[in-house]
């Protein structure tokens, strides 16, 4: 079922101006001399018809109309050359035919992408489980937007898992959209859910990822993520980071971002592939209370309507709720906000609390 379609306000304000146009023209042939006659304007009227709907019924209903209109002004307009009034007539009809023959095409493109977009959304549903909302001694909560309908489904992904070392996370977005970033994702949430159980170092958990990646070929292929490990609570948390956005940390009133201090970050999932060097392992302080949100670029990158970015880190800091479910749904409320009620990517939220 193709869905409800929407002229912006501005178009539709237009199109009632040019139907108020073509309604003063016809009054004036009407009113003047049987001298001249401006029918081949009436050629407009099933363009202005196909504008904005999706039923060909439109475009011919109004064809019809104005084929009637051009009758009517042929009479009215009695000096005219016959010739005239007939190539205005078959005018009108060639400019029905396209416009309604436009409106079936449109619709019939519109059907087809909403098809394939469900498509590659159940199978994105069918890889990104339901987290556990309590785990050892986390809380966590998640929340998946998915971009405008006429958008192309994104390839985010995430996954907590507990494991015999302690809660594993990740949080990862692969280059490109549709069918293909979803079949990807599939592939480094597998690895990843074999891989967290077994390895004792993240940094050997992201090397299976990038293989994993890598496998799958394509040149230019590849995947950011951020892999997190929470063990004992006098334990630090431990973080790889594969060229994503940095987690942030918030403790009480203040929000830090969870950054490699090396020079030289590691790369994305798939082009480590002539970097031999271990992975960076970044060790921060996560105690009880503390809060930690990880999340794709479609939060970080959804403007507003005069363009700027959405300032999560700023946004985080004023924020009081202290539930993952609380500041992940306030969080979302306040990104749909800011966008405008629709995001041009998807995106996606994992918030985790330390609970002791």
């Amino acid at each position: 079922m193709t869905p409800a379609f929407r002229l912006p306000v501005h178009t539709r304000q237009l199109a009632v101006a040019a139907y108020a146009v073509l309604a003063a023209a016809i009054g004036f042939d009407l009113s003047t001399g049987p001298h001249w006659t401006i029918s081949p304007v009436l050629a407009a009227a099933p363009v202005l018809a196909g504008v904005g709907t999706r039923r060909a019924r439109i475009p011919l209903a109004v064809g019809a109309v104005a084929l009637v209109l051009v009758v009517v002004l042929g009479v009215h307009d009695r000096a005219v050359a016959l010739l005239d009034q007939v190539a205005s007539g078959f005018a009108v009809l060639a400019t029905t035919c396209i416009s309604a023959a436009n409106v079936v095409l449109v619709a019939t493109r519109e059907r087809e992408l909403v098809h394939s977009r469900s498509v590659a959304e159940a199978a994105q549903l069918a890889l990104l489980r339901p987290v556990p909302e309590r785990i050892g001694g986390l809380r966590v909560a998640v929340r998946y937007l998915a971009a405008a309908a006429d958008a192309r489904v994104g390839g985010d992904l995430y996954e907590v898992l507990e494991t015999p070392c302690g809660a594993r996370l990740i949080i990862g977005d692969v280059r490109g959209k549709g069918l293909p970033a979803v079949e990807t994702a599939a592939d480094v949430l597998g690895t990843f859910r074999e891989a967290a159980q077994v390895e004792a170092g993240l940094g050997d958990v992201a090397r299976r990822l990038d293989a994993a990646v890598r496998r799958r070929g394509g040149g230019e292929e590849f995947v950011t993520a951020a892999l997190l490990h929470i063990g004992e609570p006098d334990a630090p948390a431990e973080m790889v980071n594969c060229g994503h956005p940095p987690p942030l940390c918030k403790q009480g009133g203040t929000v830090t971002r969870i950054e490699a201090r090396t020079a030289d970050g590691d790369p994305p999932l798939a082009l480590r592939e002539l970097d031999e060097r271990p992975y960076h392992t970044e060790r921060f302080t996560f105690e009880r209370g503390d809060l930690l949100v990880l999340y794709t670029d479609g939060v970080t990158e959804a403007r507003d309507a005069e363009g700027r970015f959405y300032p999560l880190e700023s946004r985080l800091a004023r924020m009081p709720e202290n539930s993952p479910d609380a500041l992940a749904d306030r969080l979302v409320a306040d990104l749909l906000a800011h966008a405008g009620g629709t995001l041009s990517d998807d995106a996606a939220l994992l918030v985790v609390r330390r609970q002791h």
